[in-house]
């Protein structure tokens, strides 16, 4: 099996995910949130796991079962190499990361800017199938105005206006009228399909 690190935007991955997402008693996922003054980062990893139970070559599409038996079938992109290797009793897994971190920028620069990557991992010829995508973007917003009795911070973006809850009253007092945010958001998505296990032998 092939590990892909560079793992969003397949989009019959993202598919399963949305729909198994519903599946959270099985579903692993583990999150994290780091804070300093003026930064505060948010992280969170779920993977799921599911089996094939059917594979149709002539339409590229699979039949997943997923942790608590709900049954899926998603069509397979071209995106996905080495289809042909799909087997019935083989795993997919499926692991989605997403992050957002913030970062206060006394003063400003007076500058609003976005930009966004993008970044895509597919298997190599002969290799278990396994594909992934990434895309981060990263936006510089000034701070417009401050509600400190709701501790809301409203932030003006190069494209539109958002309001920003900010629940620690610490960081809240580090915010003025006038500073900038710049704002990085990152998802990933890898997916990978695992050989059935061997079939237990009889005694």
């Amino acid at each position: 099996m092939r590990t892909v690190t560079v793992a969003v935007a397949i989009a019959t991955s993202v598919t399963f995910v949305q729909s198994m997402a519903q599946e959270k008693p099985k579903a692993g996922s583990e999150s994290a949130v780091v804070t300093s003054p003026g930064k505060g980062a948010a992280a969170r990893l779920t993977t799921i796991t599911a089996s094939v139970e059917a594979v149709d070559a002539a339409n590229r599409t699979v039949t997943l079962k997923g942790p608590r038996g709900n049954v899926h079938t998603l069509p397979i992109g071209p995106q996905v190499k080495n289809f042909d290797k799909i087997k019935v009793g083989d795993r997919v897994a499926v692991r989605y990361y997403e992050a957002l971190s913030l970062e206060l920028k006394k003063g400003g620069s007076g500058i609003r800017e976005r930009s966004e990557r993008e970044g895509t991992a597919q298997a190599k010829p002969g290799e278990q199938p396994a594909a992934g995508a990434a895309r981060q973007v990263t936006a510089v917003a000034d701070v417009v105005a401050i509600d400190a009795k709701r501790q809301v911070v409203t932030l003006r973006g190069p494209k539109r206006t958002v309001e920003l809850k900010v629940r620690d009253p610490k960081q809240l007092e580090l915010v003025k009228v006038g500073d900038q945010v710049e704002a990085t958001y990152t998802e990933a998505l890898a997916v990978s399909v695992e050989p059935a296990p061997p079939a237990k032998q009889k005694q």
